[in-house]
């Protein structure tokens, strides 16, 4: 199943990353690869072009598997950040959301609105019955965005990732269907 544009309002759209995009993704991780090692992994393995197009050939063959789902979040035609289903249980009819957002493009209530405009594509036409999101316990601002969606907060795993020489908590948040405001 091909994967198509989501509007989030704000001239904002998150797209399926393709190969041509791999530059613009590269320039912002490097741009933003201090502030992002500290709440992600990835970061540190991101450190060229060519890793930035495997990750997109990556994630591309994890669509197309039904395993995930990931967008470029595009706004003023510049990618500003990535946000998609790290992983779909169709079994179980569930999905957890990550995301970042580029320093210049963050309190404009972008990550809300394109995580708003998941929670409508999972719910509606992935036919999903729960999303999850985790955040690193200190992380308030990744933290807000599911309080603000109206996700509970079901509690903490302890040590759940390595960063570098330390392990972070998370912070677990999940919605339902039924109880989605946004049908």
């Amino acid at each position: 199943m091909g994967l198509g544009v989501l509007k989030a309002g704000r001239g904002l759209e998150l797209r399926p990353l393709n190969l041509r995009d791999a530059k613009a993704l590269f320039a912002l991780v490097e741009a933003n690869r201090h502030r992002l090692g500290r709440w992600l992994p990835w970061p540190a393995t991101n450190l060229c072009l060519q890793d930035s197009r495997a990750y997109i050939l990556r994630v591309r063959a994890q669509g197309r598997a039904g395993l995930a789902q990931s967008f470029g979040l595009w706004w003023k035609d510049q990618l500003v950040g990535i946000a998609g289903f790290v992983w779909i249980d169709a079994a179980h009819r569930s999905a957890a959301i990550g995301y970042w957002l580029a320093q210049e493009a963050e309190g404009r209530g972008l990550m809300t609105a394109s995580v708003s405009a998941l929670i409508r594509h999972g719910f509606r036409t992935l036919q999903l019955n729960r999303i999850e999101i985790r955040a690193g316990v200190r992380n308030q601002r990744s933290r807000a965005i599911p309080r603000r969606l109206g996700f509970r907060h079901e509690g903490t795993l302890r040590q759940a990732e390595r960063l570098g020489d330390r392990f972070v908590d998370h912070a677990v948040y999940g919605l339902l269907a039924s109880e989605w405001r946004g049908r």
